[in-house]
């Protein structure tokens, strides 16, 4: 069973798909332990891990979603152990007579979730489902507030600025470039990064937050599009910017993610703005108690995007 557990944990979102975590399971008191891999961190996009803690939390959501999915309970601990900072999480699956209704709904999700990189529709999302995609973050100890039309230009606005600060810094671009996958054999043998076919439709027009995977070079058959005119906007953030909140963030992104999907919504998500600290603080609305904005989504309706590529079991999960 821990082997079907880390291989749905493993469908979570990661930044570039660097996919930063390791499982090891003690087989001799039952434990399954989340870790980082500080192999797979981003030292120019994300020098600080918080990231890799989202991304992180995000695969820890998804493994108790699929423990309850199996009629079992996940006790979880975060940061259990002070003196090993890389130890993210611990799980101890117990037995239950009532296993969580509310995270075994989400299952049928977890295969389905991909990132969208592609135009939506401009079909407004109803209120009542933006309402519980604001309770599925509250449970997690985040906040989700959709931002009003000033501040989604404001948005729109610091991503694009960070895509031309960006494009400016080579230790920056060579890391993109190591984390894309372009060329059919690339794309076809890829168990990470981003392959080129999930790059999406260069814009056009429209309000885009999404990363140009591109980066000025050609990749065959992409095409462009126009996006929203007025893009529908969501941002999860934390009082905190600590290790826990940003663990905490992951967790409650892949839940709205997770139940977003529930209500055949696609979903970006950008961080691009956010990983320069001179822009982030200019993200959040003022008047918000969300002090900290740790990830910018866009929601709508159309195409959910295509899977992304997954390392084995065997190179993330470790027996003892």
């Amino acid at each position: 069973m821990v082997t079907e557990l880390v291989r749905d944990a493993t469908t979570a979102p990661s930044l570039h798909n660097a996919q930063p975590w390791a499982f090891v399971f003690r087989s001799a008191d039952g434990v399954l332990e989340l870790h980082a891999d500080p192999s797979r961190q981003l030292p120019y996009t994300d020098p600080g891990g918080r990231a890799l803690h989202i991304s992180c939390g995000a695969a820890l959501f998804t493994l108790r979603v699929a423990i309850a999915h199996r009629g079992r309970e996940a006790e979880v601990s975060l940061l259990p152990d002070p003196a090993r900072p890389g130890l993210l999480a611990s799980v101890r699956v117990r037995r239950t007579p009532h296993a969580d209704a509310d995270l075994d709904d989400l299952y049928p999700a977890v295969h389905r979730r991909h990132t969208s990189r592609y135009p939506f529709a401009d079909t407004r999302v109803p209120r009542q489902v933006w309402d519980a995609l604001a309770e599925a973050a509250r449970a997690e100890g985040a906040l989700l507030v959709v931002p009003g039309p000033w501040h989604v230009q404001a948005v729109l606005g610091l991503t694009e600025d960070a895509q031309w600060f960006d494009a400016e810094e080579r230790g920056r671009a060579d890391e993109l470039d190591r984390w894309t996958r372009l060329g059919r054999y690339a794309s076809d043998v890829a168990v990470d990064g981003v392959p080129d076919y999930a790059f999406g439709r260069h814009p056009r027009a429209g309000g885009a937050v999404v990363r140009d995977f591109s980066a000025g070079r050609t990749v065959a058959g992409r095409g462009t599009a126009d996006f929203e005119s007025a893009p529908q906007l969501a941002l999860l953030g934390t009082a905190d910017d600590t290790p826990m909140a940003w663990l905490r963030s992951g967790q409650a992104l892949q839940r709205v993610l997770l139940l977003a999907t529930c209500h055949d919504l696609a979903v970006g998500l950008s961080s691009q703005a956010l990983e320069r600290g001179e822009l982030r603080w200019a993200a959040r609305d003022p008047l918000s108690a969300m002090q900290h904005v740790q990830m910018v989504l866009r929601l709508g309706y159309g195409p959910t995007g295509p899977r992304s590529p997954r390392r084995g079991v065997r190179e993330v999960l470790t027996i003892r």
